[in-house]
């Protein structure tokens, strides 16, 4: 047993976390771009287009209900653990949401703030989260700013209430608030506009028994040497919602300026993560230094930010790794080192690259190559005896189905469709049908869910 698992249907259902398993997901894309290959009539290039995340915004997640947040307490909207929300940060002042907690769990809310693409931002300018209880003690306090770059693109902060015997505030059940602001809305540069906001909450439940509450002395440190080769492509997602799975392995991508790629990279209990990015050369004639022109990020599987690097271009070829993480481990959260603290569970770890907008104006509008070394290392362990289900379910476990999707990618994907796809002889109505059937189960499980 790898601490608590969660029933078949919970997989299926709340645990998508906003978005259809990998495997079924990737499966509906096999089916409907392998189709659109065929169909008479549809230039190949259009149907690239359509599937690029350059051609999108921010993917929001589906289904995200939408909330106003208020300019006080009394008019809060309530937040519900296992559900996204869609909202709006004005340039100045908070907006508070509302959460009604137990006194046996752990909540943690993210929030993911997006600018707008004529947005302009400071040096400082960026996102602030906290949480407070009813009598405005403060539980915690999260900032995440654009950077040196200066150049707009989503980042997320998060709030923690968390119930443990090393704490002594913001420990009874209860009315709690969640604050959200711009850390410097009036910093040179910064513009007066509104930003779009998605909030997402997660409960995590308390131990069947106590354990321990001492962070790890001592951990392995050292950075690996990274993977070698050229790696394989692998397009990154939209949003949060939208990730790319990512297994260890070399992955290559292509980025413009101003865009934004997510991946999602499975980690275990007892796992630790290593990533490398970098940045191609430019066959431009361009010159000068963009400060921290490639953003990499790394969230948790609550969104929490845990690291991230910043690699300056000086159109040569350039990369830089993560700091060095901690396996993951449940007593990691008694640290007092922020990205040692945010390795305190298993899941979906987050990678969001950005390259920053200002590449363009001094090498041109790519795109970049990209180039992500993902090393996992380190046997997965049992995970901690919860006393219950996280919520959405699933959320800090990694399955052998995730695995097999992040290392395999669409060649992983569902295995009746593929193998219809497989099959010589079989017309385009006939791939139209199997995707047709694999869109209505994804229907139906959301349905349910």
């Amino acid at each position: 047993m790898r601490g608590r698992r969660c029933s078949a249907r919970g997989r299926a259902g709340s645990a998508w976390r906003g978005r259809p398993p990998a495997g079924v997901r990737l499966g509906a894309a096999a089916v409907l771009l392998g189709t659109a290959a065929v169909l008479p009539g549809q230039p190949a290039e259009a149907a690239a287009a359509a599937r690029t995340p350059e051609a999108a915004d921010y993917a929001f997640a589906e289904g995200a209900q939408r909330i106003e947040g208020a300019r006080g307490t009394d008019e809060a909207a309530l937040l519900e653990a296992g559900r996204t929300y869609r909202s709006s940060l004005p340039p100045t002042g908070a907006v508070y949401y509302r959460l009604e907690l137990d006194d046996v769990s752990n909540t943690y809310v993210s929030a993911t703030a997006v600018p707008g693409p004529d947005s302009s931002v400071s040096v400082v300018d960026g996102l602030e989260v906290s949480v407070e209880d009813a009598d405005g003690t403060s539980c915690s306090l999260d900032t995440a700013r654009f950077g040196a770059a200066r150049s707009p693109h989503p980042i997320a902060a998060w709030g923690v209430r968390e119930i443990s015997p090393a704490r002594s505030l913001c420990q009874e059940a209860g009315t709690y608030y969640v604050s959200v602001e711009r850390s410097d809305p009036e910093g040179e540069g910064s513009s007066p506009d509104t930003w779009d906001l998605e909030l997402s909450a997660v409960s995590e439940p308390r131990l069947a028994k106590a354990g321990g509450t001492s962070a790890p002395r001592e951990w392995n440190s050292a950075s690996p040497r990274p993977l070698p080769g050229t790696g394989e492509r692998r397009p990154g997602g939209a949003g949060f919602s939208r990730a790319t799975p990512l297994g260890e392995g070399v992955w290559r991508d292509d980025i413009r300026p101003g865009r934004t790629l997510f991946y999602e990279v499975p980690v275990d209990w007892g796992q630790q993560l290593h990533v490398t990015a970098g940045l191609g050369s430019t066959g431009s004639d361009g010159t000068g230094y963009v400060p921290g022109a490639l953003d990499v990020a790394l969230y948790n599987p609550a969104r929490g930010r845990v690291a991230d690097v910043g690699v300056g271009y000086d159109g040569k070829q350039k990369s830089d790794s993560l700091p060095p993480l901690p396996p993951v481990g449940h007593v990691n959260r008694y640290a007092t080192a922020g990205q040692v603290g945010a390795m305190r569970f298993a899941g979906s770890y987050y990678l969001v690259v950005h390259l920053a907008e200002g590449v363009a104006g001094r090498f041109g509008d790519g795109p970049f190559g990209l180039t992500l070394r993902v090393r996992v290392s380190g046997a997965a362990q049992a995970g901690p005896d919860y006393a219950g289900e996280s919520v959405p379910e699933g959320v800090f476990e990694v399955t052998d189905r995730e695995r097999e999707v992040a290392a395999e990618g669409a060649a992983a994907a569902d295995d009746a469709v593929m193998t219809a796809i497989a099959v010589g002889g079989i017309g385009t109505g006939s791939v139209l049908l199997a995707g047709l059937g694999v869109w209505t189960v994804v229907a139906r499980r959301r349905a349910a869910a």
